[in-house]
């Protein structure tokens, strides 16, 4: 009899052991840091996993990756490794942050006013807005109104045009942080120095979100009217993308000037393209991948309302149709903010 119910036992107490040890195993891989790899480089791919709260929180999962051996680490996001860091930055302000707007004249009673009612009214002194047209009442009030002699289209050169202008206006400021937006882009500017408190200005940070979710394939125009094949990452003006001081110096060589529109040329690629080009395949840095960036490619119905004052950036058209709009979203992050 004993033997019997050990016989019809068994079975079950194996399964229940193999269970046990099933959920075990899967609780332990789970909580191993994951490392995506650039699919075209040996390179690791750089990447802040989660939104971060603060900028500890955001300290290691977005720091400069290296390769040892088979094994992938993260460094210091403040410039390497703590042992050489001997002096410490002073604290990073908004006035820090270069703020350029991309726009056209056409929209300066649209798009562009309600920017101004909006998050551009509490970073006004170093938010710089490039456009196409002249405006006298904008200017008279007090904005930064860069207006220049690039066309109005959304054509390739026109669009390259204006991210040159955008590159040389932080060069000549002495900041410490380059940010580009979109005239339909809301910006909560909190949690953007929040994220950028997380990084060294003088460490190679170019940080923003991919609208692909591979690298972008590109064919390089050579000399003797050849091309090559290039694929890289680069982060969607859409969405919005910071740049350090230190990187935006090394780009100097293919974007100062009009060597930035002779780059876009090379590749046939707009603004944001050849942004990423310049810093992946001419300097070999990788891009950082942030989830808090949001552009119009989105459902931006996924974010919580909760979530929403963690966000670097919301696509302006998509905030004003699919959730609370855009006035609605800044007194919710300004409510936020006063807790």
């Amino acid at each position: 009899m004993h033997k019997r119910w050990i016989r019809r036992s068994l079975p079950l107490l194996i399964f229940t052991v193999f269970i046990i040890l099933y959920v075990d195993f899967q609780l332990r891989t789970s909580s191993l840091p994951r490392v995506a790899h650039h699919p075209s480089t040996r390179a690791p791919l750089r990447s802040i996993q989660q939104a971060p709260s603060s900028a500890k929180d955001a300290h290691n999962p977005a720091g400069n990756s290296s390769s040892s051996g088979g094994e992938t680490r993260f460094t210091d996001l403040k410039g390497g490794n703590s042992e050489s860091a001997h002096v410490t930055e002073p604290k990073l302000e908004l006035e820090d942050i270069y703020i350029a707007v991309k726009t056209t004249g056409r929209f300066h009673k649209t798009r562009l006013a309600l920017l101004l009612e909006t998050w551009i009214s509490r970073t006004k002194a170093h938010t710089f807005i490039f456009t196409d047209t002249e405006d006298e009442d904008l200017s008279s009030e007090g904005y930064n109104m860069m207006v220049t002699d690039c066309q109005s289209d959304h054509s390739q050169q026109a669009l390259s045009c204006k991210m040159s202008a955008e590159y040389d206006g932080f060069m000549a400021s002495n900041k410490r942080w380059f940010c580009h937006m979109d005239d339909d882009n809301y910006v909560n500017p909190d949690a953007l120095l929040s994220l950028l408190s997380a990084f060294s200005h003088e460490a190679d940070i170019y940080v923003g979100k991919p609208s692909l979710d591979k690298p972008i394939t590109a064919h390089e125009l050579l000399e003797g009217n050849t091309t090559r094949e290039v694929r890289f990452w680069f982060a969607t003006g859409g969405a919005g993308f910071c740049l350090s001081q230190r990187l935006a110096e090394k780009m100097a060589p293919w974007a100062s000037g009009s060597r930035f529109e002779q780059t876009s040329a090379t590749i046939r690629l707009p603004d944001d393209c050849t942004v990423g080009f310049i810093v992946e395949k001419r300097l070999g840095i990788s891009m950082v991948h942030c989830p808090l960036f949001h552009s119009h490619l989105e459902n931006l119905l996924l974010i919580s309302h909760r979530s929403i004052p963690q966000q670097v950036l919301l696509d302006g058209d998509l905030v004003t149709v699919e959730t609370v709009g855009v006035q609605g979203t800044h007194c919710h992050v300004q409510e936020t903010s006063l807790r």
